[in-house]
């Protein structure tokens, strides 16, 4: 290679680095944006307070979803004990919500969630609890927010009963967005309140 053209080689490398520089410097551009693994589809359900909530709520909030049920024994307090850190950390932050379904809608009225919310001394302007039709939950935790296998949808509904521990984290587009977060874990809570500072700045 000749000097002439090792020259142009790097010219041509140093001005492609510079504009590289100046056109993300300063902003957050030049890092890895989480994934998206699905997408909100559009529902209606009920909250706490016996109002519509639709996937509209949605826009332009981060929103954390989970699925419980009031009478649980098992998981639930400890999830919701977690998901309460979460809430504690955003409760003030006007872009952030928590909405968490009855995965047992038979029970778990509007009466009997506002008195669960009402429990656990939350804002529920930002922490949503939701009921509705079972199926409809159900095809939300599976095919929106993948916090239950698909497959699952085969049985009757009747027969059905979602219990999981997985949390899902929604950006202010209704995409869910970085992993399925393990509520039961302290490193993958730890992840979700770190994921939800990242979207609050995108």
């Amino acid at each position: 290679m000749t000097k002439k053209t090792g020259f142009y080689l790097l010219f041509f490398t140093v001005l492609l680095l510079g504009f590289y520089y100046f056109s993300f410097r300063g902003t957050d551009n030049w890092k890895v944006k989480m994934p998206v693994l699905s997408y909100v589809q559009p529902f209606q359900f009920t909250n706490q307070d016996g109002q519509a909530f639709t996937d509209k709520n949605l826009l332009n909030k981060i929103t954390v979803v989970e699925y419980f049920f009031t009478t649980c024994k098992g998981i639930c307090p400890k999830l919701n004990t977690n998901m309460k850190q979460v809430y504690e950390i955003y409760k003030n932050e006007p872009d952030f919500q928590i909405i968490s379904h009855t995965c047992n809608p038979g029970t778990d009225s509007v009466s009997v969630l506002k008195h669960y919310s009402d429990s656990l001394k939350v804002n529920t302007q930002k922490w949503i609890f939701l009921t509705g039709r079972k199926d409809s939950l159900y095809q939300m935790a599976r095919g929106s927010y993948l916090l239950d296998d698909p497959k699952n949808n085969v049985e009757k509904i009747e027969d059905q009963f979602i219990h999981t521990q997985f949390f899902a984290l929604v950006d202010k587009q209704g995409k869910v967005r970085g992993k399925i977060y393990d509520g039961l874990k302290v490193l993958e809570v730890e992840q979700l309140k770190q994921d939800i500072a990242k979207l609050l700045k995108e």
